[in-house]
């Protein structure tokens, strides 16, 4: 059975894992990184808004009730299907949900809200391009950090512990942040052994460059960027 590592943090690593177990992979569970919530107020933002724009589900998950109960009575732009799951569940108003990529939604929705303001709710380290992309199209976006994300360090027992002494066929990436966390975690001397043949499979190009250079010609870049397109990828390995 193909032992698969997942990387990224609970609750999510909980649920990657459960699917990889009904795909008949074995998932090895190991966050690289946690998320937690920032003490964030409604009066973040002072001004009216036209619409909330929000590209991952933690940014909703890590709101305070003050801030949800603020937005939602405005119309909710979410990157893709699970983010609207977790925009509904929390009673906000979803009116467009993206194909899963961040790109995708930002030029779907410039159009109409040119020369306008949006809330974003977001995490504190996320990539820049989604913002200058909506600033390009004079609309001003007014970030609204939500969570942060910060490192996992495993001593190498512990690392080891949860390897069970077994290599790694294969190691799932969603962020650049966590392609690093990888890179750094399979050189360590004391884990190396585990992650010779491993393949590393990733959401996207610019995850993939984040680890390109340590693993060249070990990685393959999900075919969208989303779950369902990364697992995909598993069953070219078999």
């Amino acid at each position: 059975m193909m032992r698969v590592l997942v990387t990224r943090p609970e609750p999510a690593a909980s649920r990657t894992a459960a699917r990889l177990r009904e795909l008949g992979f074995e998932p090895v569970v190991l966050p690289l990184s946690e998320t937690h919530a920032l003490p964030v107020t409604a009066d973040t933002w002072s001004e009216a808004a036209a619409a909330l724009v929000v590209t991952s589900a933690n940014a909703i998950r890590h709101a305070s009730a003050d801030v949800l109960q603020r937005a939602k009575d405005l119309p909710c732009h979410v990157v893709g299907p699970k983010t609207a799951a977790a925009a509904r569940a929390a009673g906000l108003s979803v009116a467009e949900v993206g194909s899963g990529d961040a790109g995708q939604l930002a030029g779907l929705i410039a159009p109409s809200l040119i020369g306008r303001t949006v809330v974003y709710l977001c995490g504190r380290i996320r990539s820049p391009d989604f913002e200058a992309f909506l600033a390009e199209q004079e609309v001003k976006v007014l970030p609204v950090e939500t969570y942060d994300t910060l490192p996992v360090d495993h001593p190498g027992k512990v690392a080891a512990t949860r390897l069970a002494g077994r290599p790694v066929d294969a190691v799932l990436l969603y962020s650049a942040k966590a392609a690093q966390a990888y890179s750094a975690l399979a050189q360590r001397p004391e884990l190396a052994r585990y992650f010779e043949e491993t393949r590393i499979l990733t959401l996207s190009v610019r995850v993939a460059k984040a680890a390109s250079a340590v693993f060249p010609g070990r990685l393959a870049v999900a075919g969208r960027p989303d779950e369902d397109a990364l697992l995909a990828l598993l069953n070219a390995l078999e």
